[in-house]
């Protein structure tokens, strides 16, 4: 007996392609298994279209012709690649997004925590907003990074190993309890 799946439109994460130098291939496959709605730069379109990825928007204030049919073009103006693509998967009704990029900046995402849950991939972490209660079971000896200073951070199943950087004291759960709307904390890959 076979299982098959029907995948709604916006049921999975979007895919923000901003740069995928030094980003593993099967990671990517993994990011794109059920299709997601693709957005990116025209630099990064060179590259997913060089290894047959479909894209579906290109950000970008030229009216070159894309590389694919049915590909949109997606002007931004004078705001950031980021704000304009954020702004577009949260108002049109994305839950959630994936974001590969080269070039991290915090402050580019914190505005949209509250309307759209972030996963990014940069420099072989995994960046991702929690909130104070946050609970995950992880394997002894991960390391754990605070990116946003914290008030009043409180932590269980992890042990202090330099500024803001954390490690996993065993097997089990970790928790972080603070002060603040909501953190941005990294794994490694």
């Amino acid at each position: 007996m076979s299982s098959h799946h029907i995948v709604r439109e916006k049921q999975e994460p979007a895919l923000l392609a901003l740069g995928l130098d030094n980003f593993d291939d099967e990671l990517l496959g993994q990011l794109l298994e059920w299709s997601p709605t693709v957005i990116t730069t025209p630099q990064t379109a060179e590259k997913l279209n060089a290894t047959g990825i479909k894209i579906d928007w290109i950000i970008t204030n030229e009216n070159t012709p894309p590389f694919q049919s049915d590909v949109k073009l997606m002007p931004f103006g004078g705001g950031s690649l980021v704000n304009v693509a954020l702004k577009y998967l949260a108002d049109n009704g994305f839950p959630a997004v994936n974001i590969v990029t080269d070039e991290f900046n915090l402050a580019d995402y914190t505005l949209y925590v509250p309307q759209i849950n972030i996963v990014l991939f940069n420099g072989g972490k995994k960046i991702y907003p929690v909130h104070s209660g946050f609970n995950k079971w992880t394997p002894a000896n991960e390391t754990i990074e605070v990116l946003t200073p914290a008030k009043k951070l409180e932590v269980t199943g992890l042990e202090k190993q330099g500024d803001d950087l954390y490690r996993t004291t065993g097997d089990g759960i970790f928790s972080l309890h603070f002060g603040n709307p909501f953190l941005f904390i990294a794994e490694e890959l």
